[in-house]
């Protein structure tokens, strides 16, 4: 049965229409004439029986049903261009896999090893988008994802990879060259705090046997990444997984002005949705994923 779906020069011309609210942008976007989107969107609004656009005072407005349809246009327009990269890149013999992961993870931790993978896998070829929030797989094109658990992926296999360590960072120049006598010695600094996690420094205190209203005060960063370079220049403490700054402590840009294991909250997974379990190059990279992983577990146990 023939699909009901418009022809695509209608959607191109009605989605830069309609993102821009003008024919004469549209027009001068996509090198047509202003007459050719007038008429393309007409097209469209016969074929689908319905008015995309009114006009209120010379001024080009979307119905509402040109707006709810915009959104719905713009998304399948990304996707398939993206879609149609990926194939056009396509390179027989070979493996691409589209990967997610958090952002400062995929940063400080995956990057660094990706080499490794490459010399295992030279016919794999892994494209990595850092994603913050978790997300449907069906919504998606991404064979698989590292994140935290979550309930949205339901329809999905997760394998564990390990458990984050928070640890509290500051610049050196901060507190000196020593570090502070009691772990209530850090509430004399700001405390450098993860957005979506207000609880992380009241549970390390607490576990440090320090209770103050305090835990709760200072600034929010919605990545770790921010908060590590808060740190760094000497705005506050922050709490962090150990992994993201092992790096900076080494080199000396950042220092651990108590040292206490504290457990995070989170536990990271490689999730692969199950449709795509099956896939050789994504059964490939959870091996290795595993393995790494296994590995970095070892080294730190006891650290």
């Amino acid at each position: 049965m023939r699909r009901k779906i418009p022809g695509t020069s209608m959607l191109e011309a009605f989605e830069s229409a309609a993102r821009h609210l003008s024919f004469t942008r549209a027009a001068e976007e996509l090198s047509y004439t202003e007459g050719a989107i007038s008429r393309k969107i007409a097209m469209l609004e016969d074929y689908l029986g319905v008015k995309l656009f009114s006009r209120v005072k010379k001024r080009l407005l979307l119905t509402e049903a040109g707006s709810n349809y915009s959104l719905t246009v713009r998304a399948t327009l990304d996707r398939l261009e993206m879609e149609t990269t990926l194939a056009m890149a396509h390179d027989d013999g070979r493996v691409a896999l589209e990967l997610a992961v958090l952002p400062t993870f995929g940063l400080k931790w995956l990057m660094p090893r990706l080499e490794q993978f490459r010399l295992q896998h030279p016919l794999i070829t892994l494209n990595v988008t850092a994603r913050e929030d978790p997300f449907l797989f069906s919504e998606e094109s991404f064979d698989a994802a590292i994140h935290f658990d979550h309930p949205v992926w339901t329809n999905a296999i997760s394998t564990y990879l390990f458990t984050e360590e928070l640890v509290p960072v500051c610049s050196p120049a901060l507190i000196g060259a020593l570090q502070c006598a009691r772990p209530m010695d850090l509430l004399s600094h700001v405390l450098l705090h993860k957005s979506g996690r207000p609880e992380a420094w009241s549970r390390w205190f607490e576990l440090a046997g320090v209770a103050d209203v305090r835990t709760l005060k200072g600034p929010r960063y919605n990545m770790h990444a921010m908060l590590i370079e808060a740190a760094r220049a000497g705005a506050g403490i922050a709490l962090v997984p150990r992994t993201y700054v092992a790096d900076e402590i080494a080199g000396g840009q950042l220092t651990i002005p108590w040292e206490m294991r504290v457990p995070g909250a989170k536990d990271y997974y490689f999730i692969v949705p199950e449709n795509k379990h099956g896939n050789p190059g994504v059964q490939a990279l959870r091996d290795w994923l595993r393995a790494v992983s296994e590995q970095y577990r070892k080294e730190h146990d006891g650290s």
